[in-house]
């Protein structure tokens, strides 16, 4: 089968096309021949690592999310998922066998059914993006676990950075769960994309005070933030969290230092709550992949430019170049197709 690897950490010239056997599934495992696999910032990350040149062995295929047809099943899992349209999540955390190959074996408890209705495009834009942003909603103090239609019913959600991966699914997921949707851009074709995820109210941060207008639209402030650039935006942050309400960070985009108002923030009862997807509780991440299951199947979220998500897609021998793209802000999903949909 072809694979991409890298043995030691570095720019993406690292990624190497091979020639690899076809790998059995162990107990607990499934083989998903990949169609599509998705590529996150998190993926470079970990190809870079703290410093290039550190050796990885045994070799890594990189990319966590992927969509793709159950090939093989091992001992212990259900014969009848074999065949199944699946999408993939969290296929490589200390793991060696990422998406980005023909096949790749993945933990029974990772791999979601695709219904028919759903592209693999979609499949392979869910994992990362769409756990991470259910999370993210679903940390607020007196705030529901589960999302679905009315669960979010008059509160009101901010999401920093509406035309991020992260961003689009958190919008997504919000509006399906009937909050009241507030974003931030940085630019008119940001706030287009950020409207057509649905958003029902895009601010562009670079033209226009955030705290003034998020009070106007939401005068006792917002329920649930969700945040991609913390150290930047604690200040607005503590200023429009209604009381009771939380901060979610996912990322540290503007500075890996955090300086919190403690006093609003005491003041409001405020949650700082930190968010990332791999050590998230299990049953947390269970909640999320069922409510995305199901959001899906309600055709409740979307991919491609009129979900406000610009797809861009690489063949498989050009996985160093989807991960220079990601790595160099590209706005949308960047997907390599490794299998014919």
């Amino acid at each position: 089968m072809r694979s991409i690897v890298y043995d030691r950490t570095g720019d993406p010239d690292v990624l190497t096309l091979q020639d690899r056997p076809v790998p059995e599934p162990g107990p607990g495992e499934v083989r998903v021949r990949i169609v599509r696999s998705g590529v996150n910032p998190t993926d470079w990350k970990s190809r870079r690592g703290a410093g290039p040149g550190t050796p990885v062995e045994p070799a890594q295929t990189p990319n966590q999310d992927g969509a793709g047809v159950v090939d093989a099943v091992g001992e212990g899992v259900e014969a009848a998922l074999q065949g199944l349209r699946v999408w993939v999540w969290e296929a490589a955390y200390q793991r060696p066998h990422g998406t980005a190959q023909e096949y790749a074996l993945v933990p029974r408890g990772h791999v979601a059914t695709l219904p028919d209705v759903a592209s693999f495009d979609l499949g392979a834009s869910l994992g990362v993006p769409f756990v991470t942003a259910h999370r993210c909603l679903t940390v607020t103090e007196d705030g529901p676990q589960r999302l679905g239609p009315g669960t979010l019913q008059g509160r009101v959600v901010l999401v920093a950075g509406g035309a991020g991966a992260v961003g689009n699914a958190a919008i997504q997921l919000a509006r399906w769960s009937d909050a009241t949707v507030i974003t931030t851009v940085s630019s008119p074709r940001k706030a287009q994309l950020a409207a057509a995820a649905g958003a029902d109210h895009v601010l562009d941060y670079t033209r226009q005070d955030v705290a003034a207008e998020v009070r106007r639209i939401s005068p006792h402030g917002v329920h649930t933030i969700v945040e991609v650039s913390p150290a930047v935006n604690a200040p607005l942050d503590a200023a429009v969290v209604a009381n009771g309400g939380s901060v979610a960070m996912y990322a540290n985009n503007g500075g890996d230092e955090l300086t919190v108002p403690v006093r609003p923030s005491m003041v409001t009862n405020a949650r700082w709550q930190f968010v990332l997807l791999y050590t998230a509780p299990p049953t947390a991440k269970a909640r999320a992949v069922e409510d995305i299951a199901a959001a899906v199947l309600d055709g409740a979220v979307r991919v491609g430019e009129a979900a406000g998500l610009p797809l861009h897609h690489y063949p498989l021998e050009r996985t160093a170049d989807a991960h220079a793209a990601v790595e160099q802000g590209a706005v949308g999903k960047v997907l390599i197709d490794v299998a014919d949909g």
